[in-house]
């Protein structure tokens, strides 16, 4: 790859200037301090990749209820916006930008992580099948949740919208709204686990009204220039399903694209198990239906994401593992270097070791 590569071009997505158009895909691993801090080791991490077009941080709890494994951080009270005010600190000092991804895992919690030992909550009261993690990491069925009242979903926007000017005041360039892989604002879209009878549930313009007024919410407290959404319509982890996917999501980003956001971010998990979320569509044909900017992600290596950029199905690309491992990933694509191999014994908990310790390039 030469400097002249498009991969290697600044952009800008919405209030938000990008340096080049590799962007470091948000990576939950487990490492947050007490009372789900952000800890300077953190933002030592964050610092060493820096050099990404944009940072989008690990999934971030916006309140007590929405944690769904040991160790992630949070955004909900002081400590944990000076926390992550060290890790923006730190990304900017060293050139980079970095929004943060507000997240509520429903269904996916257990009552271990709960205030008081509370059932997790979800559109409905439908277990996922399977085993999930409990406080301990340890290995435990899955609970039934309880379905939440419709009187508590505007308590919910609110606390998405409190999160997001947590985020601002943290230093953050923006926000992402974590609308994929199965998590709370996911468990809405889909019928397989959203069989509500009011306001939120049955259509698809019902089930969309939570992430809607999400949408809504987030937009008005930050800017929408400063706002990204996640979604992953093959996505079956975490028990999801949807009976005709293409209506439910072709309907979101046509009603989402309203907002002009700073991007759609379209992951592609589930692109190899076709049929298991549910009737398979290629993720492409939603591109005509977005007006704005276009992140990609999903097993991307340096040649497909050249090539999803210049055919038009992208205007950035986000990349995972890649970047755990390769803090220098942007310098290594420009040198066409070789990649280090990612540990992932270490992905989740632990230190330094596979976190911050991982070399960079040199000839």
């Amino acid at each position: 790859m030469s400097n002249t590569s498009v991969l290697l071009q600044p952009i800008t997505l919405g209030a938000i200037e990008l340096a080049n158009r590799l962007v470091m895909a948000p990576l939950t691993r487990c490492r947050a301090g007490a009372g789900n801090v952000p800890t300077d080791l953190m933002a030592e991490y964050y610092r060493q990749r820096a050099s990404a077009g944009l940072i989008i941080s690990e999934a971030t709890q916006i309140m007590p209820e929405g944690q769904g494994y040991p160790n992630t951080p949070g955004i909900y009270n002081e400590a944990q916006i000076a926390g992550w005010r060290k890790v923006t600190d730190a990304v900017h000092a060293a050139g980079g930008k970095i929004v943060l991804q507000l997240w509520h895992v429903g269904r996916v919690s257990h009552s271990s992580f709960q205030p008081h030992g509370a059932l997790p909550v979800a559109p409905s009261a439908i277990a996922i099948p399977g085993e999930g993690r409990d406080a301990t990491f340890k290995k435990v069925p899955f609970e039934t949740p309880r379905a939440l009242d419709t009187a508590e979903i505007p308590k919910l926007v609110w606390a998405y919208e409190l999160a997001s000017h947590h985020a601002i005041a943290a230093g953050f360039d923006g926000v992402e709204i974590h609308a994929a892989n199965g998590y709370l604002l996911d468990q809405f879209l889909r019928d397989g686990s959203n069989q509500r009878s009011d306001q939120y549930g049955g259509s698809i313009v019902n089930r969309a009204r939570f992430l809607m007024d999400v949408v809504d919410a987030v937009t008005a407290a930050v800017g929408a220039d400063r706002v990204g959404l996640r979604i992953s319509p093959l996505q079956p982890a975490n028990g999801m399903s949807d009976s005709d996917p293409w209506a439910t999501f072709s309907h979101v980003v046509r009603a989402v694209d309203a907002f002009n956001l700073s991007y759609l971010h379209v992951a592609g998990m589930g692109v190899d198990q076709p049929g298991a979320a549910g009737p398979t569509f290629d993720l492409n044909a939603l591109r005509p239906l977005w007006s704005g900017k276009m992140m990609v992600n999903y097993q991307y290596d340096q040649a497909r994401a050249e090539a999803a950029v210049h055919e038009g199905l992208a205007d950035v690309v986000a990349f995972g593992v890649p970047f755990i491992a390769n803090p220098d990933l942007v310098n290594r694509f420009r040198l066409d270097a070789p990649l280090n191999a990612a540990d992932a014994n270490t992905f989740y908990g632990g230190n330094a070791k596979g976190y911050t310790d991982y070399p960079v390039y040199s000839v």
